[in-house]
């Protein structure tokens, strides 16, 4: 499991920025364990997977 900032450091984005994305739904899922936010490396792995293949559908 990964923390915030780790998934923030690997995504290259702030730890805030990664929150407003986690609030849009529209970043890697994660879950609330004992109050902290935690991500599934392969959840994260998959997402930024996931965004390839939509650069790759859209054409770029």
């Amino acid at each position: 499991m990964l923390t915030l900032d780790e998934v923030a450091e690997r995504l290259r984005r702030s730890p805030a920025q990664l929150r407003w994305m986690r609030h849009n739904g529209t970043g890697p899922r994660s879950a609330k364990i004992s109050g902290r936010i935690f991500y599934r490396e392969q959840e994260v792995e998959d997402w930024i997977d996931a965004q390839f293949a939509a650069d790759e559908k859209a054409g770029a």
